[in-house]
């Protein structure tokens, strides 16, 4: 590798690497780096797609911001700042000889301080929601200047972690870089949100900085509140204590469903609202079937502890879930609140609906803990009683604020929680989000459309899709994928089809089965 010159503490130059100089980059400290250099300037020449490959597989950053010479253009000088303000520092940047890397790292800092930009648009989070909706937004509008508030370097495809649980998935397919899915053209700043000043179109991260915008969207998910469950924190991942709610704790559950010959097997679901309501559900039926394949189920006790009366929300799906209910004998507990874990002891407490508090011991819990809107939404004053984000359940929009809007897991409507639900929402948030910036009413309406592939089995899907009032809104025709049923088309689209079609489609404004409908013309 040639040798690398300091320019700032945060910012050095080369010349032209190569695939190979990647470990040591990573060595040298760098953790992000920047091609100022075009594809195919002479031959032999690395192509920036195989080096942001390799730079991703050694868990580096990689921008690709090409210039032909050192008379930088504002637009490039704009690039490169707002790569500069988003990429993990340091950062190395090269080009042929390093001349053009210092001349953009020099005409973006002449820029001064960005974070006097006010933007058209502002996403407070990352996930699939504030992903998808800024991906939408520069389909529609390329020259929209975005602002994207999210501090995670990491995003994860979270309904895959059920396939994880049950030994289908590995679990890094479901993560990828935080860099990797920002949208190009999109301004990443890696800090928190902190407070709300609608009144003043302004949002303050943890450091007081103050971003000012024309719209807001706000779609940082929800908050897994594990403290409210006394023990069960200190005990996760150990003890027998696992969820499919966590990358980390995913793999565990599938090692204990494999070790376990006999004994007691928990399952909880909390009170809603929780995101993805089937998925406590579709940890135990998998485990069951494991189970069963084996021939232990006989020698194991399963019971699944609900807050809720009713297996699932929407009656047309319930006839389903009940005929598994019964084939894997587990004993259905409706009413039944998981308020305590002594992982040591290996003994889980319930408050039943009347009140009385049981001790049930295991040999392993699979425990889901209650969730509400992150804490600085609940504190805001955007947020309703509920704690979340106040919105039309059509529109997504503020009632207070007209050019605010919310998606996800964060807003309080009856739709169900869902990547498939974000997957609906943002398309119909950005159509109202360019409607509001063109000083004109929404345009687009959401139905509550939600989908849970209910996994009742390795094999065989019943593929739950409704919207706001329990209404089926099926994707297919039911003579091709009846929903209502286990179908193996269904585990074919949850195992094969969804993944790609959340990487490649829905985080990249392609907007498959998902075009927004204008008011009035819901399904």
């Amino acid at each position: 590798m040639e040798k690398i010159t300091p320019v700032t503490a945060d910012f050095s130059v080369l010349p032209q690497i190569g695939p190979e100089d990647m470990p040591y980059v990573v060595a040298a400290g760098f953790r992000s780096i920047i091609s100022n250099r075009p594809d195919g300037e002479e031959p032999g020449q690395p192509d920036a797609a195989i080096l942001a490959r390799r730079a991703l597989e050694h868990g580096l950053a990689f921008e690709h911001l090409p210039v032909a010479n050192p008379d930088i253009a504002p637009a490039d000088a704009r690039a490169m700042r707002a790569a500069l303000d988003r990429l993990p520092k340091p950062v190395l940047a090269f080009c042929r000889t390093g001349a053009r890397s210092t001349a953009m790292h020099a005409a973006a800092m002449a820029l001064g301080d960005d974070k006097a930009t006010t933007y058209d648009v502002v996403i407070v989070g990352g996930g699939s929601a504030g992903i998808a909706c800024a991906a939408s937004l520069l389909k529609r509008r390329a020259d929209l200047s975005i602002a994207v508030i999210e501090p995670a370097d990491a995003h994860y495809y979270q309904p895959g972690w059920t396939m994880v649980g049950a030994g289908v998935f590995d679990p890094q397919v479901t993560r990828r870089t935080m860099a990797e899915v920002m949208p190009r053209k999109a301004h990443w700043i890696r800090q928190a949100a902190n407070t709300f000043q609608p009144g003043s179109n302004s949002v303050t991260l943890d450091d007081g900085t103050a971003i000012t915008y024309r719209t807001l969207v706000v779609a940082p998910g929800l908050k897994l509140d594990w403290e409210a469950i006394p023990g069960l924190a200190e005990t996760l991942g150990r003890n027998g204590v696992t969820s499919n709610y966590r990358y980390d704790l995913a793999p565990y559950t599938h090692e204990l469903v494999r070790k376990l010959a006999r004994g007691r097997a928990l399952f909880t679901q909390p009170p809603m609202p929780i995101k993805c309501a089937g998925a406590p559900q579709k940890a135990m039926y998998l485990s069951c079937h494991d189970w069963e394949k084996r021939g232990l189920l006989d020698g194991i006790g399963v019971e699944f502890h609900s807050a809720g009366p009713a297996l699932f929300g929407v009656a047309d799906y319930v006839p389903a879930v009940t005929a598994y209910i019964e084939r894997y004998g587990i004993d259905f507990r409706p009413g039944s609140k998981l308020v305590g874990v002594d992982g040591d002891a290996r003994i889980a407490r319930f408050e039943q609906g009347d009140g009385d508090v049981i001790e049930r011991p295991f040999d392993i819990l699979h425990a889901v803990p209650p969730q509400v809107a992150p804490d600085f939404v609940r504190s805001s004053p955007i947020a309703d009683d509920s704690g979340f984000v106040a919105v039309d359940p059509a529109t997504l929009r503020h009632p207070t604020w007209p050019n605010l809007f919310a998606l996800g897991d964060v807003i309080a409507a009856s739709n169900a929680k869902t990547a498939a639900a974000a997957r609906k929402q943002a398309p119909v948030v950005a159509v109202n989000v360019l409607a509001a910036l063109d000083g004109k009413a929404p345009a687009a309406a959401y139905d509550g459309y939600g989908s849970c592939p209910l996994t009742v089995e390795r094999g065989r899907i019943v593929l739950a899709e409704f919207g706001y009032g329990g209404k089926l809104l099926p994707s297919f025709p039911s003579w091709l994928l009846d929903g209502r049923k286990p179908t193996r088309l269904a585990w074919f689209l949850k195992d094969r089809m969804l993944p790609p079609i959340y990487w490649h489609g829905m985080l990249k404004g392609r907007e498959w089965l998902a075009g927004p409908q204008p008011i009035g013309q819901g399904r």
